[in-house]
């Protein structure tokens, strides 16, 4: 029996448009442990997002295609129907924090209820007892208990995110998804979430898919890095690998784009602009703007690479340094 909590093989997911059908997610696959945790990175429209939708199998109607396998704690989530799934896995075994979801808040109901209402709900258990549990959460989070009897407008933005993740958390589950989850709040608020994030880590032993355009938080938190252009992953690997030592030219040109405090290096941009996902450029989708470009990259597309130390790169480049799968 596998030691993952999440296992992901072959995932796509496309979207109807009027254009034709938009592949947002293209033949994506990752793992997961109990405790660990991956970013997710890359520009805005590469698929962060649908990817976590995916897993959450959170789709809109206008979805034309959806394949793969979602393996959440041993259970092939692509099987089960909708009443399975919430019963079984949604929320209970994978929860999610969604973009600009401290925005959501009912303005009007009590947030301390709002974190109680899915025991009291689902579970049925007693208000009195959702309401301390709760509190619990709270503490949690790093909110004062007695802010269960607040209102949202009371509370700051950095407060209401903690109300969110509280919310995410209450009936404890083994995946947690956050999408963007500090790109509304300030500098030092930001800071104060992430390493709220990293004591959950510890204390509940809770594994995290964190989604971000923000290479440099992801670093803060992450064991792993997924790099995700036009639909695709185009590196995985550690931290270490990924930020220390990028493969693929995309990732390089990321964190070139990061300022440093200790180095006087020459900041990098990417040219041009991500690929149209209705019409994507033939073979690798970054070959426009790459600046090793050669050959077979506009001709086909590049498999995923295989290097020393389990690092996957989906580049020409590396052809003859690692295997093909």
């Amino acid at each position: 029996m596998s030691s993952n909590v999440l296992e992901v093989e072959g995932l796509n997911l496309a979207y109807k448009t009027v254009r034709g059908d938009l592949l947002a997610v293209k033949d994506v696959s990752f793992s997961l442990k109990p405790g660990e945790s991956l970013g997710i990175v890359g520009e805005s429209g590469c698929g962060k997002s649908s990817t976590a939708y995916a897993l959450m199998k959170m789709l809109p109607p206008n979805t034309s295609m959806f394949t793969g396998k979602i393996i959440i704690d041993g259970e092939n989530v692509m099987e089960l129907n909708e009443t399975e799934l919430r019963r079984k896995i949604r929320w209970k075994k994978i929860a999610m924090v969604f973009q600009g979801a401290m925005n959501s808040l009912n303005p009007v109901i009590k947030v301390g209820f709002q974190v109680a209402e899915p025991l009291i709900v689902h579970e049925n258990v007693p208000k009195n007892e959702a309401l301390e549990k709760a509190k619990e959460l709270f503490k949690l989070v790093g909110l004062p208990q007695d802010f269960i009897n607040r209102y949202p407008h009371e509370l700051s933005g950095g407060m209401k995110q903690r109300v969110v993740i509280a919310m995410s958390l209450v009936l404890n589950p083994k995946i947690l998804i956050l999408d963007e989850p500090t790109s509304a709040l300030d500098v030092m608020i930001q800071a104060q979430i992430m390493n709220m994030l990293k004591d959950l880590r510890k204390t509940l032993n809770i594994s995290i898919v964190f989604i971000t355009h923000d290479i440099a938080i992801a670093s803060d938190l992450c064991d792993k890095i997924a790099v995700m252009y036009g639909g695709q992953i185009m590196e995985l690997g550690s931290s270490e690998q990924v930020l220390l030592d990028p493969k693929h030219p995309y990732s390089a040109k990321l964190i070139g784009s990061i300022p440093t405090l200790r180095s006087d290096k020459k900041l990098e941009f990417i040219p041009g602009a991500p690929p149209d996902l209705v019409n994507p450029p033939p073979g690798c989708r970054f070959n426009p703007r790459c600046p090793y470009k050669f050959d077979p990259c506009d001709k086909s597309e590049p498999p995923l690479y295989i290097l020393d130390g389990g690092r996957q790169v989906k580049c020409f480049l590396y052809k003859m340094k690692g295997s093909g799968e």
